[in-house]
């Protein structure tokens, strides 16, 4: 064992594979985590409704069923995905039957799940299998990769291995945690050189008899044991084999030996190193090693992009009839953020010019035509993060009669009541919007504010300019 010797980076980043005995897994250590990980899955997994699936006899269920579970999944917790994995499944229990349906049924399917990309790929997907591929999946990794639209490197393998119990690793987010606290990998996973290391680990350590068992082994203790924040390695299996577990102990060891010897120093604690002269999966000489946080240390995030500001007026149109109140909703392009989702008229807007938020030039802009109002106000603001942007909406409403509201185009624009908006293929956005409206109504009607509005300004610009109103320093 060999003292830490820093030294720093080469200014050209290093793209060939790290040969390092700390960074790999030799073939003892192999068939030992294999062993270990195999017989813990076993007895811990959870019952999830999509391993009953990949049990199915059928060779192209099994696969369909796999692949709609790691589309699902993806950046989505488990426990949300549940619900809508059986729902999904019940309704298109095959290929041919997704391949049957309709985007907008989809869409509907997929609404509040988020990321909506993932289930017009699904989509997609299904239809070409149905149409171009005798509707029969591939049956390796390449093939899906090459052949499936959406179907990245993890899901081909994951799909493969599960389905088809093909040798192939997986690496998500929790097999990122689990392989780089083994191996004691601290740079960040951004790295591409890090991210070839990783798989080239997951393809070297996979059972070649059970892999789809061990890679959901593998993703299971990321997402149950060596978690992000709170990993319990007392309950890990693979701790005899990981490099980090390894540390921590050791430090634990030197700790108490100095309590007991105060002459030793802190340069004679010998830790568990890499002998790899500039090593990029090491932790960066720019980050200390944290004893505190032991096994966390490792990896590191990468800087994350910043979420851009983005700021949208909305207008919620409210007709009032004898049975059920009504309201406008259009479709947004097939194309970009939210593709083909409805949602209540909207633009965006710039801050920095107030005249853009203003909610006749919205209606004017979509081509649609308020002849008389009720009353006419604002319902405040609803903040909702999407991952790459920090989007605030600016909610105004008009409450019509029946014959007071014109369209030019029709066909972009429907009717639907309170129940048919929540059915709809909405967003969460949308729906956090809707639900500041009625909590404003409400709070109006409660508070005797809900009043007949004679002009098209009063409240309406006046909100507006609250909202850019400079705050006043104290």
């Amino acid at each position: 064992m060999v003292k830490r010797k820093f030294s720093s980076r080469s200014s050209k980043e290093n793209t060939q594979l790290v040969d390092s005995v700390l960074h790999n897994f030799d073939d003892k250590e192999c068939q030992q985590v294999r062993h270990d990980l195999l017989k813990w899955y076993q007895e811990n997994k959870r019952d999830l409704p999509w391993r009953k699936y990949a049990q199915h006899p059928d060779l192209n269920i099994r696969a369909y069923s796999v692949w709609v579970s790691e589309v699902m999944l993806q950046q989505t917790q488990v426990a949300t995905v549940i619900d809508y994995y059986n729902k999904w499944m019940k309704k298109w229990p095959t290929l041919q039957d997704l391949s049957e349906a309709t985007l907008e049924e989809v869409n509907e399917m997929w609404s509040g799940l988020g990321y909506y990309s993932r289930g017009r790929r699904l989509f997609e997907g299904a239809s070409k299998v149905v149409n171009e591929l005798n509707g029969e999946m591939p049956k390796d990794a390449d093939s899906l990769l090459k052949q499936l639209p959406g179907v990245g490197r993890y899901t081909a393998g994951a799909i493969s291995s599960i389905a088809y119990n093909q040798q192939t690793g997986v690496v998500d987010g929790n097999v990122i945690r689990v392989l780089c606290r083994c191996r004691m990998i601290g740079a960040g996973s951004n790295n591409q050189v890090v991210m070839d290391t990783l798989w080239k680990l997951a393809n070297t350590l996979v059972d070649p008899v059970q892999p789809g068992d061990f890679n959901q082994g593998l993703m299971e203790l990321g997402a149950t044991i060596c978690t992000p924040k709170s990993p319990d390695c007392s309950q890990c299996p693979l701790k005899t084999n990981c490099k980090s577990y390894q540390r921590v102990q050791a430090e634990k060891l030197k700790s108490s030996e100095r309590l007991i010897d105060s002459t030793i120093k802190n340069d004679d604690i010998v830790d568990i190193e890499c002998l790899t002269d500039n090593c990029v999966l090491c932790l960066p000489d720019t980050e200390v090693y944290d004893s505190s946080l032991g096994v966390m240390n490792y990896p590191r995030k990468g800087k994350k992009k910043q979420a851009r500001e983005e700021s949208t007026l909305v207008c919620i149109i409210c007709k009032k009839t004898e049975n059920e109140d009504a309201f406008v909703i259009t479709q947004r392009p097939e194309k970009g953020l939210l593709a083909g989702l409805w949602e209540f008229p909207s633009q965006t807007f710039d801050k920095d010019n107030t005249g853009d938020a203003d909610s006749s030039t919205l209606l004017s802009n979509h081509g649609i035509k308020v002849t008389s109002e009720l009353t006419k106000g604002s319902c405040g603001e609803v903040v909702h993060i999407f991952s790459h942007i920090h989007q605030t909406y600016v909610v105004e409403f008009i409450t019509v009669n029946q014959s007071d509201v014109y369209f030019e185009n029709q066909s972009k624009y429907k009717w639907v009541t309170k129940q048919q908006f929540y059915e709809a293929a909405v967003s969460t956005a949308m729906k956090k919007v809707f639900k500041q409206y009625e909590s404003s109504m409400n709070g109006n009607k409660k508070d005797g504010k809900h009043t007949k509005l004679k002009s098209k300004t009063d409240n309406n610009q006046k909100s507006i300019q609250e909202f850019f109103k400079p705050k006043s320093k104290k």
